[in-house]
């Protein structure tokens, strides 16, 4: 126990604030004689590349005498803003109110551009840079998955 008289072990807090920090989590929860304690921090949203996933192969465009319709995966665009966790997306901070970020807007680094709600958690989604938003991946009450495209700020 830590030197005070306070029933909370400080010195635990403490260690398991730093393993947060070492691991680069950003909740930690432990359980030990009868005592939970749940160590958490906000994330800063970062842009992770996703893996490449194979496709299955069908007749190539050619074999079939048409041109290849050009596709593009919001997740590839490089100004995108993936989900950092796994929940609903929120595009306002209320029910009716004005979204935080339409298409065109110019947004600030660090200002909230949405919000993801995870275990009754409302997070909200800081946007990495300035930039203007080019696109919006999401709509309002949108389930999302963790990597998953939010918005697109150039």
């Amino acid at each position: 126990m830590s030197k005070t008289n306070s029933p909370i072990d400080q010195d635990l807090i403490r260690a398991l604030a730093t393993l947060l920090h070492e691991t680069d989590l950003t909740e930690l929860e432990v359980e030990q004689e009868g005592l939970r304690i749940r160590v958490s921090r906000s994330a800063a949203v970062t842009a992770v590349a996703a893996p490449a996933v194979a496709e299955p192969r069908s007749a190539s465009p050619e074999a079939l005498g048409t041109s290849p319709a050009p596709t593009r995966d919001p997740a590839s665009d490089p100004g995108v803003v993936k989900s950092p966790m796994v929940g609903t997306a929120y595009r306002s901070p209320e029910p009716g109110a004005r979204p935080y970020v339409e298409v065109g807007d110019t947004v600030e680094q660090g200002q909230t551009i949405m919000i993801v709600e995870a275990m009754k958690t409302m997070n909200q989604i800081p946007s990495p840079r300035s930039g203007r938003v080019t696109a919006v991946h999401v709509e309002d009450g949108q389930p999302v998955e963790f990597g998953e495209p939010l918005v697109a700020i150039e």
